[in-house]
């Protein structure tokens, strides 16, 4: 990974498919050895859903990229709640296996789309996140598709226009530059782990000491919600 790409100044459109499969590796045969329980756990970032909810609607959303339905509305909240749904009566066994399906196939659909679904990418990555926190395990907003996961949220938030952060990463040698710092407004400055950034941009908990954030508010960083 160059300077260049984690600064968002190169866009590779290889990328969000890369961090899917990276994840599915990591993810699908951890999923495969879990209990039945465990898919029916509260997961606390999406708050009304279980882990197996988040689990079907990631599922639902990337196979619906690989199958090119974009009817309206597809990935408004009112969509997820009704593809939720629609895999009520499915096994567990069977919605992680339309999530590998999904996870393996997403990735040149997204690249072809210039960037318009690149965020589908992301949101999985983190709402696979959010089913490890749910389950209690540990560096659930880490492991090896972090790297892919910020380099991608570079881009997303430079090609968006959000609000410039200067990120000095506490387990990174470079810093991040996010957003748009074309403006007049100086850049925010962040200083913390990288999980934790990746936390903030997706609305997600926080340990306030864990970090330090100056001339940004925490909720001006969250893209993804």
């Amino acid at each position: 990974m160059t300077s260049a790409d984690m600064h968002g100044e190169v866009r590779d459109p290889e990328l969000p498919g890369r961090l899917l499969v990276v994840e599915r590796d990591q993810l699908i045969p951890w999923l495969r050895e879990r209990a039945d329980a465990d898919f029916a756990r509260p997961a606390d970032a999406c708050p009304g859903w279980t882990v197996r909810d988040v689990l079907a609607h990631c599922s639902s959303a990337l196979l619906r990229a690989v199958e090119g339905r974009f009817e309206e509305g597809v990935f408004s909240p009112e969509s997820n709640v009704r593809h939720i749904a629609e895999r009520a009566g499915w096994t567990n066994a069977q919605i992680v296996d339309e999530l590998e399906r999904g996870m393996t196939g997403a990735g040149p659909v997204i690249a072809e789309a210039g960037g318009a679904l690149d965020g589908l990418a992301l949101g999985a990555w983190v709402h696979a996140g959010d089913v490890r926190a749910a389950l209690g395990e540990p560096g659930a907003y880490a492991g090896k598709g972090l790297p892919y996961a910020l380099e991608l949220l570079v881009r997303i938030t430079r090609e968006r226009g959000h609000v410039a952060l200067h990120a000095d990463l506490d387990d990174m040698d470079e810093p991040l530059r996010l957003g748009d710092a074309s403006g007049d407004r100086p850049p925010g400055r962040y200083i913390g782990d990288a999980s934790t950034l990746v936390r903030l941009y997706s609305g997600r908990s926080v340990d306030a000491a864990g970090f330090e954030l100056a001339g940004v508010q925490v909720g001006e960083l969250n893209i993804i919600g």
